[in-house]
């Protein structure tokens, strides 16, 4: 017997019982319940689906998908039951609880496409090969990368997320050494080096095992990144994977840091290639008008973000941060694009922050830019 309480909400077209949580809707929320449930995480859930959909629109055979830390397996019944095609869907926990709400939520629904198991998910992935992996912990992916690189077949898809956002952020530096073998920099452009971190990780574990990966779509929020990556086997991936890894010089990117104090010398190693895949952004945005999804306007302004910025330079700066050094009025964000691009510049927005912009100005044309739109701000 489940014993926490529980309530039956509806995602998408989806309806489960998960454990009675929190009120609010923000933030990672805590581990205050057997079995763990975060209603924040909705918008992660329902772009799972898309993604999924998208996925199995291109097989031609019978897809094997695996949510592999499941707690009330709502990630893994939604697909099961908003997903078209031939799929089989495996949902799995250690937990007890979790695994008998697990299977209460899939006969619920009445699922025949789907199974439920209670099993340490390393030992799950060594014994088992799937299309699909979808690692979703309380904290750090990094104690599952390897078996799920191992378990994934080639071209499957390997989605992960990570919630030690503090640690890839810096504020936990010897955490970030010792977890993730890389050093991070706090800083205003903190978010993409460890969305980049992240992603550094999973390059080296795949090319362990002479694989590679190409990232489909991957993105940070205020307190969590989310990596969908291709995984494809042989050296050859593998090695065009390892280019892409790079450490990168603190002096090489503080014009990102403005007047701050740069307190470490080298940053990454750091996944330096796209993280998205701009075809698969136009294809996603096509299905995505074709499911019923609470989040779909936040999906779209996401989306629409990640295809502008996919082929904008690494990182990005902020208004504040460079109004704040020169000392001038932060200038509108419009005013300011239209001022670099009729300069001849690009100049994108980030997904990362509403006040960040990636351009490949120099940062001495940036600065005259906000000099140049103060100024005529007084005028």
């Amino acid at each position: 017997m489940i014993k926490s309480k529980t309530t039956l909400i509806k995602e998408g077209e989806t309806s489960v019982f998960v454990p009675l949580v929190k009120k609010s809707n923000k933030g990672p929320g805590a581990q205050e319940h057997i079995v763990f449930y975060n209603p924040a995480m909705e918008s992660s859930r329902d772009l799972s689906v898309v993604i999924t959909q998208w996925f199995i629109d291109k097989q031609k055979k019978d897809v094997e998908i695996l949510d592999g830390l499941a707690a009330t397996g709502i990630r893994g019944v939604r697909l099961a039951k908003e997903v078209n095609g031939n799929a089989h869907v495996s949902i799995n926990d250690h937990d007890e609880d979790a695994y008998r709400l697990i299977k209460r939520n899939i006969s619920f629904n009445h699922l025949d496409n789907t199974s439920a198991s209670k099993m340490d998910l390393n030992l799950l992935l060594s014994s088992n090969k799937y299309d699909m992996i979808d690692v979703d912990p309380f904290g750090s992916p990094v104690y599952f990368i390897d078996s799920a690189i191992r378990s994934i077949r080639h071209r499957g898809v390997l989605s992960c997320t990570a919630t030690d956002t503090a640690t890839l952020c810096g504020v936990y530096p010897d955490v970030c050494l010792r977890r993730y073998n890389a050093h991070p920099y706090r800083s205003p452009i903190m978010q993409e080096v460890g969305l980049r971190i992240l992603l550094g990780l999973l390059a080296r574990e795949a090319a362990k095992h002479d694989k590679g990966i190409e990232p489909l779509l991957c993105y940070s929020t205020d307190y969590y990144f989310r990596l969908y990556v291709q995984v494809n086997r042989g050296v050859t991936y593998a090695d065009e994977t390892i280019k892409k890894l790079s450490v990168i010089k603190s002096d090489d990117i503080k014009r990102y840091t403005h007047s701050e104090e740069v307190k470490v010398n080298s940053i990454g190693p750091l996944y330096t290639g796209n993280i998205v895949k701009k075809p698969v952004i136009s294809e996603l945005r096509g299905i995505l008008s074709n499911k019923e999804l609470n989040t779909k306007k936040e999906l779209f302004r996401l989306l629409d973000v990640l295809e502008e910025e996919a082929d904008a330079p690494l990182f990005y700066y902020t208004i504040e941060s460079i109004s704040s050094h020169l000392k001038v009025n932060p200038p509108r964000r419009d005013k300011l694009f239209q001022y670099l691009r009729d300069n001849g510049y690009m100049v994108t927005r980030t997904h990362i922050t509403p006040t960040g912009f990636k351009t490949n100005a120099s940062l001495e044309t940036v600065e005259e830019a906000f000099i140049n739109l103060s100024r005529a701000k007084k005028n």
